[in-house]
C-alpha cells in the first residue's frame, strides 16, 4: 500500500483512532491498525529543545494535566504530563519506534509563519533515521512550511497542502505537492477535476458520516482522513 498508487480510497486515522482512544496517543495510533486503518494522521511541532512531539493545539492545556506551550517547554518536562491522566505525550520518535514500517503516516507539520523554526528538517531527519520515507506524507497549512518540507524530505516523500478553503488552491501553482488535502465540504466533481489535470491525489479530512465518504469516494478522493476507521472501512467496503 502507497500513499501515491493506492487503487482505492485509503482509510486514515484521525489523531489515531481519536474517537474510542485519546487523541495522538500511542494507544490510538496502535488502536487505529487494529480497526483496519490503512494509516494515521498526526500532528507534530518542536518542543523547547527541539524534540519532534506529537500534539495538535499550541498548548498542552486541552489535553493534558498542565499548561503551557509546548514550544516553551523541554521534552523532560513534557515527559512530566500525561494525556486524559493516563498516556504520556509521545515523540514521532516514540511512534516510529512502536509501529515502524506497518502502517503509513501522514505527518501534519504544525508550523505557520514564514519559518517553521526547523521543524520540516529535524522529521526529515526522524524519518530517515528510522527507514520510514516510503511509509511517510507529510502536509501544512502553510506554504511555506509545505516549500520547506520538499526542500528537506527525500524525493520518495511526498508533499501535500493543506486546505479549508477554496481559494487557497491557488498555492500549488508555485509548491511541488503530490496531494491536496482538502475540508471534506469543499469536495466535488470539479475539484477532482482540477486535481486530475495537476496530477495530485485528493486525501479529504475529517470524515466521520459513512454517507459522505461513499459520496466522496464515488467522486474518487484518494484517502479519506476520519475519528472512525473502522466504521469507515465497514462503510466502504
Amino acid at each position: 500500500m502507497s500513499w501515491l498508487t493506492a487503487d482505492r480510497p485509503l482509510i486514515i486515522g484521525h489523531r489515531g483512532a481519536c474517537a474510542d482512544a485519546p487523541e495522538n496517543t500511542l494507544v490510538a495510533f496502535a488502536l487505529a491498525l487494529e480497526q483496519n486503518a490503512d494509516g494515521i494522521e498526526l500532528d507534530v511541532q518542536l518542543s523547547a529543545d527541539g524534540a519532534p512531539i506529537i500534539m495538535h493545539d499550541a498548548t498542552v492545556d486541552r489535553t493534558c494535566d498542565g499548561v503551557g506551550r509546548v514550544a516553551d517547554m523541554t521534552l523532560a518536562e513534557l515527559r512530566q504530563l500525561t494525556i486524559d491522566n493516563d498516556h504520556p505525550v509521545p515523540t514521532l520518535d516514540d511512534l516510529f519506534a512502536l509501529l515502524g514500517r506497518r502502517t503509513l503516516y501522514n505527518v501534519e507539520l504544525k508550523a505557520l509563519g514564514l519559518d517553521d523554526g526547523g521543524l520540516a528538517e529535524t522529521v526529515a531527519r526522524c524519518v530517515v533515521a528510522h527507514d520510514v520515507a516510503d511509509c511517510v506524507l507529510v502536509s501544512s497549512f502553510s506554504p511555506f512550511t509545505v516549500r520547506s518540507a520538499r526542500r528537506h524530505f527525500p524525493a520518495a516523500v511526498p508533499v501535500a497542502l493543506l486546505r479549508e478553503r477554496r481559494s487557497t488552491r491557488f498555492f500549488h501553482s508555485f509548491l511541488r505537492t503530490a496531494a491536496d488535502h482538502p475540508e471534506y465540504t469543499l469536495v466535488d466533481e470539479a475539484l477532482l477535476a482540477w486535481a486530475r489535470r495537476r496530477g495530485l491525489r485528493v486525501n479529504v479530512w475529517t470524515v466521520n458520516d459513512p454517507a459522505e465518504a461513499r459520496r466522496l469516494a464515488g467522486l474518487g478522493v484518494h484517502g479519506i482522513i476520519t475519528n472512525i476507521p473502522g466504521i469507515m472501512r465497514a462503510a466502504l467496503a
